[in-house]
């Protein structure tokens, strides 16, 4: 029998819809499989927990909300640039339950357009977490960043995070986060993404991010990097984790990259099923 996947989002009520879209991906293209959906928020209205709760059960999914204590940031570095949302990934599994001992992390604007079992099931090896760097035609940019942040391990992008919780409780220190922020805040760019690749890129299990953290921006640095092999029917067939980087949405006017058509296909989906 197959065990339960534990997916965790952390989001406010602006990106509501999204969730909502991110999880009929899911449903869509994982059938049968058994989810736990935990959402960390911070003051999210009853409403809205209700719309996401509501959503997971005509998916006849788990939906847990966790409302984050406050208390644990209160030695934090906060400013508008570093909001106390910016540890919720790190501080993940201190905010948890402690009976919950793995969990996948998604950023709310993703679509899963293949099956997450084989990465619920990846072997971490001993590491923390497992993530995907987005190398890009070049090592001009994991270069720098290695430099930038003095790492030897590839840059590793946040959005999709798979954790060993049990090994990060004992091992991911607050205290010691909040110092990293504290000290190096001139010098970080990303600041969660900027701290987790500094004090844990080597406790990472690299993926491979064509599969399971594709940047939608990328298609044609994709396809060079493959010599023509990950065209759109590869993608279609073999890419998990669709991954909307960067400041431009698919969901706002304008989009101007290959898989924004997609996108709009699942919000239809996500649309036509609300009250189902």
């Amino acid at each position: 029998m197959k065990d339960v996947l534990n997916l965790l989002v952390s989001l406010d009520e602006n990106y509501l819809p999204q969730l909502e879209v991110l999880l009929t991906s899911i449903a869509v293209n994982n059938p049968g499989e058994a989810m736990n959906v935990y959402l960390m928020h911070s003051g999210m209205g009853e409403a809205a927990l209700a719309r996401a709760e509501g959503r997971c059960r005509r998916l006849e999914w788990a939906f847990h909300p966790v409302a984050v204590d406050e208390g644990l940031f209160q030695d934090a570095p906060v400013s508008r640039r570093y909001p106390k949302e910016m540890y919720y990934r790190l501080m993940a599994a201190h905010l948890l339950p402690g009976d919950v001992e793995r969990i996948l992390y998604l950023d709310p604007d993703i679509l899963v357009i293949n099956p997450l079992r084989p990465l619920w099931e990846r072997d971490l090896e001993g590491n923390l977490f497992a993530a995907a760097a987005h190398t890009g035609m070049t090592e001009f940019a994991n270069g720098m960043n290695r430099l930038r942040l003095g790492t030897d391990s590839d840059y590793y992008n946040s959005g999709v995070l798979l954790m060993d919780l049990a090994s990060c409780r004992r091992e991911i220190l607050p205290e010691e986060v909040f110092s990293f922020a504290r000290e190096h805040s001139s010098a970080l760019v990303l600041p969660d993404q900027d701290i987790l690749n500094a004090l844990y890129g080597s406790r990472v299990l690299p993926l491979d991010d064509s599969v399971w953290n594709y940047d939608a921006r990328n298609y044609k640095n994709y396809l060079l990097r493959s010599s023509g092999q990950w065209d759109l029917d590869w993608v279609i067939s073999h890419t998990a984790v669709l991954h909307f980087c960067g400041r431009a949405k698919p969901w706002k006017p304008g989009y101007p990259y290959r898989f924004g058509i997609l996108y709009k296909h699942y919000m239809q989906l996500a649309f036509q099923t609300q009250s189902l």
